[in-house]
């Protein structure tokens, strides 16, 4: 298995600011681990309610997270703002992996990187269903051209 490695800006599609907060840093004086995913959540559901294909609160098909990773490799901190980028890593019928890099502020390298699986699923049912159309096509902007 490869060693996760930073990565470059030109890795991700599409940018976000997320201004840290005095409750994210730990006693040791950076971003809290767990913080990071809150960040992932944040910069993906922002993009989507933006993009107009998700309605947090009426919305017939809403996204469950199924699988999370992240890896470390510079802290972050407060108070200071974090520059999250995404990209989509996977697109299946009911699926899709979010990759996101979590950037301090101007930083050329991820201080973190990570990804999430959410499945789409009716919001009363709770079972998966098709991405709709117009979501397919928010999806298709995050994702980046293949490497040559």
């Amino acid at each position: 298995m490869e060693r996760p490695q930073a990565q470059d800006r030109a890795a991700y599609a599409h940018f976000s600011t997320i201004t840290t907060r005095w409750m994210d840093n730990d006693v040791y004086g950076h971003v809290n681990n767990v913080t990071y995913y809150s960040y992932f959540d944040t910069a993906v559901n922002r993009y989507l309610i933006e993009a107009g294909v998700l309605d947090i609160h009426q919305g017939e098909v809403i996204g469950l997270v199924i699988e999370t990773h992240c890896n470390y490799f510079a802290s972050l901190e407060f108070p200071r703002n974090v520059d999250a980028g995404i990209r989509v890593g996977h697109i299946g019928k009911s699926s899709v992996r979010y990759e996101i890099g979590l950037f301090d502020e101007g930083a050329p390298q991820s201080a973190a990187v990570g990804h999430f699986v959410h499945v789409y699923v009716d919001r009363a049912t709770r079972r998966p269903v098709p991405l709709p159309e117009a979501f397919l096509q928010a999806l298709r902007a995050l994702q980046m051209p293949a490497a040559t």
